[in-house]
């Protein structure tokens, strides 16, 4: 006889990569970095150390420079989009609906000892991954409908963050995307040969 075991939400749950402490709803720069589910080179080529976007990569662009315009307690700092991911830097000026009051850029706030599932439900409010899944959400939408894909997966199910906790990580990360095009053709070019 074969036993099931009962579904439990506190034990079986995808690991998030994000700090359980931190309230990514407080202001401070953010830089974050969305992958293409499919490696191939969709979003743009590169040129001449400059981007030269596709179709899929124009939707990227508009949904990601609308940011703003949909969350109005952020602004939009540096970012690239390259051949199969985007970088970029978003910066929380204010949050009404933030979790914890609001310090210096890159406090951390802490939150109380959670469940799993409140920590989820925490993180639905949190405005860094309200920004993502909405950016990640239309954008696929548009591309989808361009590529004839409808209900396929674009983008890779999560995302990665980083907090700059001062102007040294900021202007660091400013240059990282900048510097991004030359990199990945001196990384495709080394490679190939």
């Amino acid at each position: 006889m074969v036993h099931f075991r009962r579904f439990d939400p506190e034990e079986f749950h995808r690991r998030s990569i994000r700090l359980p402490e931190v309230d990514y709803s407080s202001k401070g720069y953010y830089f974050a970095t969305v992958c293409t589910r499919d490696p191939e080179f969709q979003l743009s080529t590169i040129k001449n150390n400059r981007i030269v976007l596709t179709e899929s990569g124009d939707f990227v662009k508009e949904y990601w420079e609308k940011v703003p315009m949909k969350f109005p307690d952020v602004k939009l700092d540096s970012y690239v989009i390259m051949p199969n991911h985007i970088h970029g830097i978003i910066h929380i000026i204010d949050h009404a609906g933030a979790i914890h009051s609001h310090d210096n850029v890159g406090a951390i706030h802490e939150l109380p000892l959670q469940s799993p599932v409140q920590y989820r439900m925490n993180r639905r409010k949190m405005l860094i991954p309200k920004i993502i899944g909405w950016f990640k959400m239309n954008s696929a939408k548009s591309i989808n409908i361009l590529q004839e894909t409808q209900g396929k997966p674009f983008w890779q199910r999560n995302y990665y963050e980083t907090i700059l906790f001062s102007d040294i990580e900021l202007n660091r990360v400013r240059w990282y995307i900048r510097s991004n095009p030359k990199r990945w053709i001196n990384q495709h070019f080394n490679s190939s040969q």
